[in-house]
């Protein structure tokens, strides 16, 4: 049976309403809310829990956070071929022979 965790709830505030109720949103960030903050409407960082209760994050909760950004593309994404990597070769010379 599936084990069932509590949703992840997102909030965003402005720097100066943290300020005026620091420890309110410390304390709402350990029971498990993830707080956006914002400085001039622009996000800039996240007060969270240390630990996530579950074991994997899903890309819609990182996008919702800001901690990643939405892809652009709207069609499948295909892997290339792997690049084989001789021993001791340096990674800038590898990227430039992929690239072209």
């Amino acid at each position: 049976m599936a084990k069932q965790t509590k949703p992840i709830t997102t909030r965003h505030l402005g720097i100066r309403e943290l300020r005026e109720q620091s420890a309110k949103f410390v304390q709402r960030a350990g029971a498990g809310e993830n707080i956006v903050i914002s400085v001039s409407g622009e996000p800039v960082a996240l007060l969270g829990p240390l630990h996530y209760t579950s074991s994997q994050v899903s890309i819609t909760e990182l996008i919702a956070k800001t901690a990643l950004i939405a892809p652009r593309r709207k069609d499948a994404f295909v892997l290339s071929e792997p690049v084989s990597v001789h021993s001791g070769a340096r990674i800038d010379q590898l990227l430039r022979e992929v690239r072209g």
